[in-house]
């Protein structure tokens, strides 16, 4: 029996029903700790200890081997044109996203979190 490891779960559990009892109590974080008697770093500390879990555990669920992804790299194609033609409207298997003068092309299978991450760094870039 691994003791530390069954400290930690009872630790998470704790801080997990603290942290619903500061989502029905309806005060901010930071009220919610003045009035519980800690500093509001302890719970911004548990927080993150209790999404990090989540998110390994979501990792297990789906098959990945970690819960935070790696970086994905794509070729970049610019187009010369400075006016796009329209998308094919009759491939429904392809996504287009047009911003900045640019259109972005993918499968529909392409993982929708990677794709957002891309369209924002695009868009912060320009």
């Amino acid at each position: 029996m691994d003791t530390k490891k069954i400290a930690l779960e009872y630790r998470m559990s704790h801080w997990a029903q603290i942290m619903q009892n500061r989502i029905k109590s309806g005060l901010s974080i930071k009220a919610f700790c003045e009035k519980a008697g800690f500093h509001e770093n302890i719970y911004y500390y548990w927080q993150r200890k209790l999404r990090e879990a989540a998110c390994e555990e979501l990792a297990k669920i789906r098959g990945e081997t970690t819960g935070l992804s790696s970086p994905v790299f794509a070729e970049v194609k610019l187009a010369t044109r400075t006016v796009l033609p329209p998308p094919d409207s009759n491939n429904h298997n392809q996504i287009y996203i047009e911003a900045a003068g640019m259109r972005i092309k993918a499968d529909s299978g392409y993982p929708v979190d990677r794709l957002a991450y891309f369209v924002k760094q695009v868009t912060q870039s320009c």
